[in-house]
């Protein structure tokens, strides 16, 4: 099969969407002849293996640099080399609808009799700007109701997201739900004494809380609130890692220490290092980081939507209401709550890491999505 993988930016870009979008290019290239399309905005990846045909497309990325929002534009030379690449293709696969690189890709994909499948990876984000908030409104009100409508088929990665669309969607063929896989050799736990080890190598002070977050330092992954949480609580060590307009670094707290370079398996020690993740996102179907941290043992706190999507109990995670007007309040009497009975963090990492394992794994993940692709593929030819 030839397969056609569209995406906003490639994996180098360091988002949760494009990470998981390579290691499916990467796993599926073992069976299927792949072409991964993405912005040229960054570096193309260096780590995937050779049966994965990178395509970098001429863009533009100024709508994150002056907005914050990622969505690169494709130049008019990048929209010629499109019509090309896809000509021959057997399937067109998109990750979410809500980029204008991803439209052209359906557009050429339909006018060229291409079956395409999109996987869904976010609902809607409360945005503070009315005016992202009605931008966003209206194309999910147009081009995303045709997309996902009129797609051959539609993937979401939670139950939370699929809920969400069904109610504003009328599909073409049944939607299902593929929960992002998790490489577990990389993202395991340690043992306290490794732990311990580890907190040593990495000169951390060990009888203080380690709080971590991951992501984009961006409005819908909460930095506004966590931003206050740091100031709320000094005797905690506060790891973030990430980048974006938002940078803790400029909030001038001695307790704040930001890596802005780290991305996949780099990521591994902080995980296993924190006693908590901290993640007061937004709009999201179920967060990468979250499993990686979870799959390493590691509790945290999440919004309720995001609690829904993993489908844990209170035993697991821990969550908090995230759009409320008193948010930021609420999150303190949370986290209040859960350090005064740190000891029960290092008593639930086990079972954290029992939970993750058995829910989340590449091997199930690649399995459901090559079985959905040759299963369109063969509807088409039909």
């Amino acid at each position: 099969m030839r397969l056609a993988i569209v995406t906003h930016y490639f994996s180098t870009h360091r988002g949760g969407i494009e990470l998981v979008a390579a290691q499916l290019a990467a796993a599926l290239s073992t069976e299927h002849d792949v072409s991964w399309m993405a912005s040229d905005c960054d570096d193309v990846p260096t780590d995937l293996p050779p049966t994965v045909r990178l395509v970098p497309m001429s863009s533009t990325n100024i709508v994150e640099r002056i907005v914050g929002v990622p969505f690169p534009i494709w130049s008019p030379l990048a929209a010629l080399r499109l019509w090309k690449e896809l000509r021959g293709v057997d399937v067109v696969h998109l990750h979410d609808y809500a980029y204008s690189s991803n439209w052209l890709a359906f557009l050429m994909a339909r006018m060229r009799g291409v079956p395409v499948l999109i996987t869904q990876h976010i609902g809607f984000v409360p945005y503070k700007s009315r005016m992202l908030r009605l931008a966003q409104w209206l194309l999910e009100s147009t081009i995303g109701r045709v997309m996902l409508g009129r797609a051959d088929k539609v993937v979401f990665v939670s139950s939370v997201v699929r809920k969400y669309f069904q109610q504003r969607v009328h599909f073409t063929s049944r939607p299902t739900t593929i929960a992002n896989g998790v490489d577990t050799v990389v993202f395991a736990p340690l043992s306290s004494a490794e732990r311990l080890s580890l907190h040593q190598a990495t000169r951390a002070e060990s009888s203080l809380p380690r709080l971590l977050f991951v992501g984009r330092f961006v409005e819908k992954k909460g930095l506004a609130i966590l931003e206050k949480l740091v100031e709320r609580f000094p005797d905690v060590q506060w790891v973030f890692a990430g980048w974006g307009p938002l940078d803790p670094s400029s909030w001038g707290r001695s307790n704040v220490q930001v890596f802005s370079d780290l991305r996949g398996r780099s990521l591994a020690p902080l995980y296993q290092g924190a006693d908590l993740l901290v993640l007061p996102s937004v709009g999201e179907g179920l967060p990468l980081v979250l499993q990686e941290a979870m799959s390493c043992g590691t509790p945290a706190v999440v919004g309720e939507e995001t609690a829904e999507a993993v489908g844990a109990n209170s035993n697991v995670l821990f969550s908090c209401p995230v759009r409320a007007s008193g948010a930021a309040e609420d999150w303190t009497r949370a986290l209040r709550g859960i350090l005064e009975k740190r000891r029960d963090l290092e008593a639930m990492r086990a079972d954290v890491a029992t939970f993750a394992r058995t829910r989340w794994s590449w091997e199930s993940c690649i399995s459901a999505y090559d079985q959905t692709l040759r299963q369109l593929l063969a509807r088409h030819a039909s």
